[in-house]
């Protein structure tokens, strides 16, 4: 194994930068080809195909609420480096994929109906993935969480399991009543203001700070900061009046009568002991009605938890990959 990863691929916090620039990323690209996918309403939505030598299956990775694909490398090497292959995408009003022509904020993120999101999911699946080894896993973070919990609930019987990361199944409300926050992002839409950016979100303004950030890991935060500095694709921060009123409205999308039930396949939940982002109470309330569902809280972690010092990240990741390769 090279210096710097560990035997599961992943990459050990003392020179990360150096191991990812220098040898994680270079490898992706030669794996990576680079396909566009037509998603909900025809729009395209970049899509990055990595095929493993003697692959054991196919693991879709779907990202969460202001990320991209390039952000999860890490974990998408080590799926590798383990014989899954790995399908993945930048969501839309993310990354290299499709953007609402009326923004002109590049930093906006923003969405017409979630139902968007898990066509283009759809989409993904019949056009790529359709000719990819089985059997087929998802992995999915926040948002994508929240995606990946509705197709799965849609449509049974494509992936064989799921594990989720933090998933939005209710977002935190940040102090505001959820009625409250509907009503005023109900109220902007009618007033044709729903692509515009909330009023307590600021445009992006370079570097993030560590301390407020959902990651716990340094390392791979300064990674991927540096990246997101240096690529304006990524300088996504906030959202839309429309993003986030479809983001209230998901949960009782998620969790209505017989929907959890619905899904037979093994789902394992993982929840960040420390997240202000989404609610543990609602991925509880998932993981108890899903026939085959568990969760487990994650010590140590903020709601990234795939940014985890090694102490977190290595022991999380591994059982990840038990649960799939069971």
């Amino acid at each position: 194994m090279a210096a710097g990863i560990t035997p599961e691929g992943l990459v050990y916090s003392e020179g990360y930068a150096e191991t990812m620039n220098g040898l994680v990323l270079p490898r992706l690209r030669e794996r990576c080809v680079f396909l566009t996918v037509r998603g909900a309403k025809d729009k395209p939505i970049a899509a990055f195909r990595y095929d493993a030598e003697a692959p054991a299956g196919t693991v879709v990775v779907l990202h969460g609420f202001t990320e991209c694909a390039e952000k999860f490398s890490e974990l998408i090497y080590s799926l590798l480096q383990n014989r899954f292959s790995v399908l993945t995408c930048d969501q839309r009003g993310h990354g290299a994929s499709w953007r609402d022509e009326r923004i002109k904020d590049i930093s906006l993120t923003h969405v017409d109906r979630f139902e968007d999101y898990v066509t283009d999911l759809s989409a993904l699946c019949d056009q790529v993935l359709s000719s990819m080894p089985k059997p087929w896993f998802i992995f999915a973070h926040s948002m994508g969480g929240a995606v990946a919990s509705a197709f799965l609930e849609d449509h049974p019987g494509v992936f064989e399991k799921a594990a989720l990361c933090a998933p939005m199944i209710a977002p935190l409300h940040a102090g505001m009543p959820l009625a409250a926050g509907m009503a005023l992002c109900v109220g902007a839409k009618l007033l044709g203001r729903g692509r515009e950016r909330l009023p307590m979100s600021r445009p992006w303004a370079g570097p993030e700070e560590f301390e407020t950030s959902c990651a716990t890991g340094r390392e791979r935060f300064d990674w991927f900061d540096d990246l997101r500095v240096r690529t304006e694709r990524y300088h996504n921060n906030g959202p839309t009046f429309s993003w986030t009123l479809e983001a209230f409205r998901v949960t009782r999308r998620l969790l209505a009568p017989g929907k959890p039930e619905s899904v037979s396949v093994p789902v394992r939940i993982y929840t960040a002991e420390d997240d202000n982002q989404v609610e543990p109470e609602a991925q509880e309330k998932m993981a108890s009605r899903l026939p085959k569902g568990e969760r487990k809280v994650v010590s140590g972690a903020k709601h990234e938890i795939y940014r985890s010092p090694d102490e977190v990240l290595f022991p999380w990741w591994r059982e990840i990959l038990a649960f799939l390769a069971e």
